[in-house]
């Protein structure tokens, strides 16, 4: 039976961000602003827009509100809280991030379910608070483990599937695979293993009312979109969540050019 070739899917706006963690002081996350802000010409000049969030330290989103101002550049915060109000010491709400200008809140990432205990239910509670306030949650998802395929597609969809169920209806999202195995690794997950676990959650996606794009984190740097996307012909993955390969604001433009420069190519793809 002949069949007709399938319609090369829709392309989004890719997204690349970059979280600071913990590694800069307020001075040099500054210093760092700074530096990143000065790309908006180039950001600007790219052959395709690309979308760029930088999440630094709650203490600095003030910095990054006055020092981004006109560069195309936005940012968020590396958490939020799933409380609107109330007696609890130490949160931030996603209303007082909207107040503070933030576009983004980071949510679920594996440092903060190891660390701070934080489960699926916890996930979806902060994403349904983010997406409410219009803030974009930047979901991490990812397994413990990379050996079984099949295993660390399950693991990940679960994350997926409970983190979407707290979204609002018809908000935007973005889904960073980071398997927990490649944060802080020498390389990047291989692409097969990458590409197998994001068209799984590309197929998850799809079932709920959101407008969504999926990214990859862990060890993520120059060359790694290259290799993951296989030239630019494979068009499931919507960009990447970089650490600190990114401190050098010289290796963003590179990051930033890879990006914006093979969306032209998977155009054209059938």
């Amino acid at each position: 039976m002949h069949e007709e070739p399938r319609p090369a899917p829709a392309l989004r706006t890719p997204f690349v961000g970059v979280s600071l963690k913990l590694y800069f002081g307020l001075a040099e996350t500054r210093c760092w602003l700074a530096e990143v802000a000065a790309l908006a010409d180039h950001l600007s000049a790219l052959p395709r827009p690309v979308d760029v969030a930088v999440l630094p330290s709650f203490p600095a989103l003030a910095e990054a509100r006055s020092l981004l101002a006109g560069s195309g550049i936005t940012f968020g915060a590396q958490d939020v809280h799933w409380a609107g109000k109330g007696a609890w010491t130490g949160a931030v709400s996603a209303s007082m991030l909207v107040e503070a200008g933030a576009h983004y809140a980071e949510i679920g990432h594996a440092e903060r379910r190891l660390h701070f205990g934080e489960d699926d239910a916890a996930v979806a509670a902060k994403a349904r608070a983010a997406t409410r306030a219009g803030l974009t949650p930047v979901i991490c998802v990812g397994e413990q483990h990379g050996e079984d395929l099949g295993r660390a597609v399950e693991e990940t969809l679960v994350q997926v599937d409970s983190a979407l169920r707290g979204a609002e209806p018809g908000s935007d999202v973005v889904i960073a695979y980071e398997p927990v195995w490649a944060i802080g690794a020498d390389t990047p997950a291989p692409a097969p293993h990458v590409r197998a676990v994001v068209e799984a959650m590309g197929e998850t996606l799809r079932a709920y009312d959101v407008q969504g794009r999926i990214i990859y984190g862990g060890t993520a740097g120059p060359g790694t979109f290259t290799e993951l996307t296989d030239g630019g012909r494979w068009t499931g993955l919507d960009g990447l969540f970089l650490g600190r390969l990114a401190h050098d604001p010289a290796n963003l433009r590179k990051i930033l050019d890879e990006v914006a420069g093979f969306w032209p190519k998977a155009t054209t793809a059938s």
